[in-house]
């Protein structure tokens, strides 16, 4: 594979490609950030690496799709359209899907409780709490949270009350329905505070 002679400005090219949906403007001007960013950072820090300085940035992608969520949200919610007059995806997956896998690996458990039930369960909990944290739709908070209360806690309380050697029958039942019941509040949350 070929090297290139000039790492930044090959960073910076893929910044722009990726934001290409931005206002020229917009566009111009993040793109006059981060090369400030970097030049600033090469004056304070000359022994480092310009990979490890282009590295701490973050992926060009994530840059522009945050420079996208923010020009949304700048925009009233006007969809922002590229040269072909098409609108641009603010993220790849719906966000309704990392909530729909979250919240409905409990009742999956519940309903199918031998093989595969459980099986199934844990891997939408895992898919979902993926995509949830690799979406574009919440900020980092909001993201951490959601993982917590969606997939750590009721994972905790399921295994606890597994290991606890508790009958099954009513309370678990109703222990199950008390978590569903946390789980359907959090995606509701989720739902209700994400970026357009």
């Amino acid at each position: 594979m070929k090297t290139s002679a000039d790492p930044v400005r090959d960073y910076l090219s893929a910044v722009g490609r990726e934001s290409a949906a931005l206002p020229a403007d917009r566009s111009q001007e993040l793109l006059a950030d981060l090369a400030e960013h970097i030049e600033v950072t090469r004056a304070e820090r000359p022994q480092a690496p310009i990979g490890t300085i282009l590295a701490e940035l973050g992926d060009p992608r994530t840059i522009a799709a945050t420079a996208l969520a923010e020009a949304g949200g700048a925009a009233a919610g006007a969809p922002t359209r590229t040269g072909s007059d098409a609108p641009v995806r603010r993220g790849r997956v719906h966000p309704m899907v990392p909530l729909l896998m979250l919240t409905l690996s409990l009742p999956f458990t519940m309903i199918f409780p031998d093989l595969p039930g459980p099986v199934f369960g844990v891997l939408f909990r895992i898919a979902g709490a993926v995509l949830l944290c690799t979406s574009v739709h919440w900020t980092t908070v909001q993201k951490t949270t959601g993982v917590l209360v969606t997939a750590v806690l009721p994972t905790v309380v399921i295994a606890t009350w597994n290991l606890s050697g508790a009958p099954a029958g009513t309370p678990s039942l109703v222990a199950g329905l008390v978590t569903l019941a946390l789980l359907a509040g959090a995606a509701a949350w989720l739902w209700r505070v994400r970026r357009a």
